[in-house]
């Protein structure tokens, strides 16, 4: 499921802008259709404009009331009548998503029936981005599952611990059906409310999420600026046609 919202509070008309040539939510429909562990690709979105350009690329489209509260609540009104056990939830502003991410959270999650829930991360360095609010970090306890997720550094380093890593957190996450509906049926929490991620309200209800290493980086659009780098990496890659 790619949820994909055309109103975006920090960048309206997101889904549509183009990236090289390509609309954003086109560019992350091809890289969910590349993953070899998903049997159907569907984009949830709240405005018939985003559908259209969807479906012209071949892709299906489900139109979703505009007053849900979040992309979870939905995917969760798309899928709540598939017979589905797995859910995955590509976001919408992540044209960089590889998809062996996708299947390494889908795979995961088949596999380990005991975590209802699941993301991937990865180390990082970069003083630029682990300052940076857009970009969410998140520590996780040695048995994978998450312990926090925050917009601010994390976790705080009072002192240097050299083997302690900064892990960024990509934007995907994977879900068994009932833990999806168990999600949306939750209040969101003041954590939630104050960092705006949603994945907390999870992790205050005591909801395992699993957080899987990754080496394959994305980046979440939330402005112009994201536009620009994207296709820096993109142009970097030797790719600019009209394809991921």
């Amino acid at each position: 499921m790619i949820p994909s919202r055309f109103g975006a509070e920090r960048f309206p008309g997101k889904p549509l802008h183009l990236i090289q040539g390509v609309p954003m939510v086109v560019r992350v429909l091809r890289q969910a259709l590349a993953a070899k562990n998903v049997d159907r690709v569907l984009v949830a979105t709240d405005d018939e404009r985003i559908a259209e350009v969807v479906r012209g690329e071949g892709g299906e489209a489900v139109l979703t009331d505009p007053a849900l509260p979040s992309g979870t609540d939905r995917i969760h009104a798309a899928v709540k009548d598939l017979d589905v056990e797995v859910v995955l939830n590509i976001q919408g502003d992540e044209p960089l998503m590889h998809p062996d991410n996708v299947d390494l959270v889908a795979g995961f999650l088949l596999a380990h029936p005991e975590f209802p829930l699941a993301t991937v991360a990865l180390p990082i360095s970069s003083e630029k981005d682990i300052a940076n609010p857009n970009v969410v970090k998140v520590v996780r306890a040695d048995d994978l599952r998450a312990l926090y997720f925050s917009r601010s550094p994390l976790p705080y380093r009072r002192r240097a611990v050299p083997e302690l890593e900064t892990l960024k957190h990509l934007g995907l996450y994977g879900y068994r059906k009932d833990a999806l509906r168990r999600f949306t049926e939750l209040p969101p929490h003041p954590l939630e409310r104050a960092e705006s991620l949603e994945q907390l309200r999870a992790l205050a209800a005591g909801m395992p999420m699993a957080v899987l290493s990754t080496t394959h980086d994305s980046i979440g659009v939330d402005t112009l600026e994201d536009v620009f780098e994207v296709e820096r990496l993109l142009t970097a890659q030797g790719n600019i046609r009209e394809t991921p």
